[in-house]
């Protein structure tokens, strides 16, 4: 399934990769002296790209509890600020294991617990030794004040040295914008809506892809995005998260500006946002990408569990079996997903090229068999078990159902550690 409009999919096709370059897709492929693997059995697609993911909160998983004083903000908001550097790279070190697990070659890391240039250094150190291809966001910390902005120096300080954290090209960084103040708090601080717009002025100047967390719930107080729009804050380099709460008009406006979206229908229906509007964006006109978000509230990264969730809501919502199908929702886990982060030129699809980033996903298990339509077992039979091989950049990341960069047992013994020691610091 090369997910290329132009190729579609090839049935007995085969996948040449060199230096980490796919080199020819389709059938009687030739390739002298190559190393084959045997695909039989599998369908082979574009590794999942996740658009919008707080990576280093996975050692918190499933925290968020059933009290207000135990909830996604508050568990995040206490521990993240006992966290020391090492704890960020052993909570984002599990979640990049748990996503190659899953078939994800592409994570959206948005690091919003940047306490110290130091916290941030190893939460890239994570990324890098993991092997991922990745759009890191710096972000703000947990509990900053709202009337606090990032550190854009150090931000400045990363881009002048990026080199040094880009793993050869596989890491690209990203800014998490903390938005514009609106309504009475826009009224009271003017030098607050100087110094967002300073900051995204800033990020545009240096090329700097952004992300927001923008009009999230869906009860949120109308305008919001109107606002994005009137001060021109909106344009292809800024990807909104969640954003339930556009209106028909305000998509109209995203839309002709070229800001995507992400939509993260697990962590969204959890937290009591709201349903997805992600046919609703897509109607008008909007690319959108999908993400886990947080596995505190969602529990686990299964990507493909995502998607099928993403379906089944969307249908529910229109009374329509077909509102969403399985082929359009697997589109938006791979191929928009790259167009959500600027990435389309180099993966999302199989095509000639393009960097190697795919995965292989067995059919001959008890939950995969009898082989029927490829888009539909991949979206509503798919669990991580069924993820034989994982390859990024034309690296073997996971083989024959197992991890080869890392092991499992090291890196959940990691988190556990920092869990307890965070844990104590809490208390």
């Amino acid at each position: 399934m090369t997910m290329d409009g132009g190729a579609g999919d090839v049935t007995g096709g085969s996948v040449h990769v060199r230096n980490g370059v796919i080199e020819a897709v389709g059938k009687n492929v030739t390739a002298r002296g190559a190393a084959e693997i045997d695909g039989r059995r599998t369908i082979v697609l574009p590794g999942l790209v996740d658009t919008h993911w707080h990576m280093w909160t996975t050692y918190l998983r499933s925290m968020a509890g059933d009290k207000p004083e135990d909830g996604y903000f508050p568990i995040t908001t206490r521990y993240g600020q006992a966290m020391e550097p090492i704890d960020m790279y052993r909570g984002t070190k599990l979640a990049a294991a748990e996503a190659i697990n899953s078939g994800i070659t592409t994570v959206g890391d948005n690091c919003h617990n940047v306490r110290s240039h130091d916290h941030a250094v190893e939460d890239l150190r994570a990324i890098q030794e993991s092997g991922l291809r990745c759009r890191w966001s710096y972000g703000p910390y947990r509990g900053m004040p709202a009337d606090r902005r990032i550190d854009f120096a150090d931000l400045e300080g990363f881009h002048r040295a990026w080199d040094k954290y880009s793993n050869e090209g596989l890491i690209s960084l990203g800014f998490m914008w903390g938005g514009i103040p609106l309504g009475a708090d826009a009224v009271k601080s003017p030098e607050s809506m100087k110094a967002a717009r300073k900051e995204i002025e800033a990020a545009r100047r240096l090329g700097i892809p952004m992300c927001t967390h923008w009009a999230s719930r869906e009860n949120t107080p109308a305008g919001q995005v109107e606002a994005l729009a009137q001060g021109k804050f909106l344009g292809k380099d800024l990807l909104l998260i969640h954003m339930l709460a556009a209106s028909p008009t305000e998509m109209k406006m995203v839309a002709a500006a070229g800001s995507p979206i992400s939509v993260s229908p697990g962590s969204e229906l959890r937290i009591g946002y709201g349903s997805t509007k992600a046919v609703d964006f897509m109607q008008a006109g909007i690319t959108v990408g999908v993400s886990v978000d947080s596995v505190p509230l969602t529990g686990n990264a299964n990507f493909f569990g995502i998607l099928k969730l993403l379906r089944n809501a969307e249908n529910a919502k229109g009374f329509d079996e077909f509102r969403l199908t399985a082929r359009r929702a697997l589109e938006m886990g791979t191929i928009d997903g790259a167009r959500a982060l600027g990435l389309d030129g180099q993966i999302g699809s199989l095509t000639p090229g393009k960097r190697a980033d795919l995965i292989m996903v067995r059919t001959d298990s008890l939950t995969m068999g009898v082989f029927t339509d490829p888009a539909h077992m991949l979206v509503e039979a798919t669990e991580e078990a069924d993820v034989d091989t994982v390859v990024v950049d034309g690296r073997i990341l996971k083989r024959r159902g197992r991890l080869t960069a890392m092991v499992p047992e090291h890196v959940i013994g990691d988190a556990a550690a920092t869990l307890e020691a965070v844990g104590k610091r809490v208390r």
